[in-house]
């Protein structure tokens, strides 16, 4: 957790409210929370959680339209793959993290590259199933940027299925979402077999 994020949440009412709850939890969980390696642990995850979840306070569309260039002449795709995340199962709240891999065609309009990352990192930090994450990803960039198309394919491993349930621990979970020109079948594959490239 950066110094800056938690400076902004040390003292702040939620964070503070989050934490009370915590402590309750730990106390019906069967513990002693006046045992010294738990007397911080509620604030700490109280924060944690905050930094985790902290998409909710933050306008992916604006951070798109912050870095937003007109290029005319270029239409071939630009893909920016491997974008490592971590996310929260709404279902169980424990962690899911993978790749994203994003691509769009231009149509008049670019926008910086690290943004389509931060673009990814602000869905996963929301309380999320990864259909959806992928889809909002979607939606967003063919919204702001109004591209020729989008297509995202999402990568990821489920705690909720590696560590509980089923306990499958090499199960790897793969969702896409496309629009526009990647509606085509060939230039969906043309994707594909770049993203697969080392």
């Amino acid at each position: 957790m950066n110094e800056e994020f938690a400076a902004i949440t040390e003292n702040n009412t939620n964070s503070n409210e989050i934490a009370a709850h915590y402590r309750e939890i730990i106390r019906l969980l069967g513990e002693d929370i006046t045992r010294e390696g738990l007397q911080k642990t509620p604030k700490r995850v109280a924060m944690a959680m905050q930094f985790m979840t902290q998409g909710y306070t933050m306008d992916p569309e604006a951070v798109l339209r912050s870095a937003l260039f007109e290029e005319e002449k270029y239409q071939q795709m630009v893909i920016v793959k491997d974008i490592d995340f971590f996310s929260m199962c709404e279902h169980h709240m424990l962690p899911f993290f993978g790749k994203a891999h994003v691509a769009y065609i231009p149509n008049k309009h670019i926008t910086g590259l690290s943004k389509i990352a931060r673009v990814v990192d602000i869905f996963a930090r929301r309380l999320q199933i990864q259909e959806r994450l992928t889809t909002e990803i979607k939606d967003c960039i063919q919204k702001t940027l109004n591209p020729m198309g989008v297509m995202v394919v999402i990568e990821a491993q489920h705690m909720c299925m590696q560590m509980r349930g089923v306990q499958k621990q090499h199960s790897i979970t793969t969702t896409s979402d496309f629009t526009g020109v990647f509606q085509s079948a060939k230039t969906r594959e043309e994707f594909m077999n770049l993203i697969r490239q080392k």
